[in-house]
């Protein structure tokens, strides 16, 4: 089993801290690092994991270095890592959004597996999408730790072009706030029916919630589901009307290439 090392104890490096945990992975075998010790401290008790506020030392004891820091510490991070130590073993997984491998490779300034992965938050709840793609000296036993790695909090997704990173944060990565506006939207709506504040976000989380589960539970397209519903002449039809005529599909589609081009321009402020 290999050592793990997650630099960060953020939401997601947490998340998938304890996904590996609870999945079975040794908790002797993961090491967590946090300038502060609030948060590592209490990983460390809640699961047994080690946790040092050494970036050094976690990344001598880990085969595997997973980065969930800010985009803009990778490369000092990277750099220090690589200056004390022979990292051609080592592989580097990548957490951060708009970071290129060709910016960790640059950093550090030898040829090593590279693997991006670009989780949605979900993940912190074990229901997460991510997207991976490996750097050509990733062996196949370092692409495989990455999807046990990844499997903990959700499906995985691996990606044939690193560019393809930046679509799947426009499809599944920024998404839950697509979803979280929605629902807003409807939640604020009911209230305005006389519903309370608490019925109204019962009503509307349910009605989300069993949507959902009936697309993971069909094999029927969504668009047969939603036909399904939609009766001609009656209420649902009415709505989705209204949604067709309004442009739904139009501003779905400009709002999903506004995420793409964001994040393009992430890419390019941090290489």
């Amino acid at each position: 089993m290999k050592n793990i090392a997650f630099i960060g104890a953020g939401n997601m490096n947490s998340a998938i801290i304890t996904g590996l945990v609870n999945t079975g992975y040794q908790a002797k075998n993961i090491i967590v690092t946090n300038p502060s010790p609030e948060k590592r401290e209490k990983l460390a008790q809640q699961l047994g994991i080690l946790e040092t506020d050494n970036n050094i030392d976690a990344a001598e004891f880990a085969d595997v270095i997973v980065l969930g820091i800010k985009p803009y510490l990778i490369a000092q991070v990277c750099q220090q890592i690589r200056q004390a130590m022979d990292i051609s073993n080592k592989c580097f997984i990548s957490v951060a959004a708009g970071c290129s491998i060709a910016t960790i490779e640059k950093a550090l300034n030898k040829p090593c597996a590279v693997i991006r992965t670009m989780p949605n938050t979900p993940s912190q709840i074990g229901l997460g999408v991510s997207g991976l793609y490996a750097s050509a000296n990733a062996n196949q036993l370092q692409i495989d730790i990455a999807e046990q790695i990844m499997s903990a909090v959700g499906i995985t997704k691996w990606l044939n072009s690193e560019e393809q990173i930046d679509h799947i944060t426009a499809v599944s990565g920024s998404a839950p706030a697509y979803f979280f506006l929605f629902m807003e939207a409807m939640e604020k709506q009911a209230q305005v029916f006389g519903f309370s504040a608490s019925d109204s976000r019962k009503l509307v989380q349910q009605t989300a919630l069993g949507a959902a589960k009936m697309v993971c539970d069909s094999d029927l397209a969504i668009s047969q589901l939603r036909e399904n519903v939609t009766s001609k002449g009656g209420t649902t039809q009415a709505a989705l009307t209204t949604f067709i005529d309004g442009g739904l599909q139009q501003l779905v589609t400009k709002a999903m290439n506004s995420a793409l081009d964001r994040a393009k321009e992430m890419a390019q402020d941090n290489s």
